[in-house]
């Protein structure tokens, strides 16, 4: 395992995102990577699935100190009381007595941001949580929300992959000493069959999905948190720090397309 180190704090580079994971499907995924040795989760109070990486975080025997837990804030929990409310329901959800890292999911124009920041500084001060972050910010909230913290935000999690262009973002991260933490780092699927990918992977015999792994935690200050149930996949994610891609290659590997992006999404959301 790699790390990032921002503000001081080491966070591994990457970890299981568990988006869409459900009851046992959940807490089999997350109890395998555990095994495997993953030490960053990332789930969310609008997954719904925060029981479940709890149980399998409980079970697992992995000191607590060992991991990296990240919990993120649901759209209707904004206002003062709520932060609070929902971040203490989501530590016993987690059987935890703090999480590592509280995120806003998302932009939400009905609650001022001073106002969600603000209780997210109080829970740092309560011992709570130990880091505070956003989640889908562009770069003008994100400096606003930096602005309105007393707590440093530690990171922005955001969608990225080889045909989502997030270079501004990146480089206002690693110039602020930030994270900027990648979702979807496989852009649904699409990375998978592209063929540049796997051409650069036959040089290292590894597959298009550890190459496009590769070129994200091979630039300074990202981390990612691809989202698997497969035992096979969340042990080839891991195997992606044996190898270092060129500078030509990390060049060619970016290539943003929108409609790539689109399309990717869309087949990830179609019944067959």
């Amino acid at each position: 395992m790699e790390y990032v180190t921002v503000q001081g704090t080491e966070i591994p580079a990457l970890g299981i995102g568990t988006w869409r994971m459900e009851g046992p499907t959940c807490r089999r995924a997350v109890a395998t990577a555990l095994e495997l040795g993953y030490r960053h989760v990332d789930t969310a109070q609008a997954y719904g699935n925060e029981r479940q990486v709890g149980a399998a975080i409980a079970e697992s025997g992995v000191d607590r100190d060992e991991l990296f837990l990240t919990t993120k804030l649901g759209s209707s929990n904004r206002d003062h009381d709520s932060v609070v409310e929902s971040t203490r329901a989501s530590l016993r959800k987690l059987e935890t007595d703090y999480v590592d890292l509280l995120l806003i999911h998302q932009p939400n124009t009905r609650t001022p941001l001073e106002e969600t920041i603000g209780a997210m500084d109080e829970l740092v001060d309560d011992g709570l949580v130990e880091h505070i972050g956003v989640s889908n910010f562009g770069l003008s909230r994100l400096h606003a929300a930096r602005e309105h913290a007393s707590a440093p935000i530690l990171t922005d999690q955001v969608q990225y992959h080889p045909f989502w262009d997030q270079s501004t973002l990146v480089d206002y991260c690693q110039i602020n000493d930030l994270m900027l933490t990648a979702y979807s780092p496989l852009a649904h699927g699409g990375a998978v069959s592209d063929d540049l990918l796997a051409e650069i992977g036959a040089r290292y015999d590894k597959t298009p999905a550890q190459v496009a792994l590769r070129w994200l935690v091979q630039q300074d200050n990202v981390s990612t948190v691809p989202k698997s149930t497969s035992p096979a996949h969340l042990e080839a994610n891991l195997q992606v720090f044996d190898f270092e891609l060129t500078d030509e290659e990390m060049s060619a590997v970016r290539r943003p397309s929108i409609s790539r992006t689109a399309s990717s999404f869309l087949r990830a959301r179609l019944p067959f």
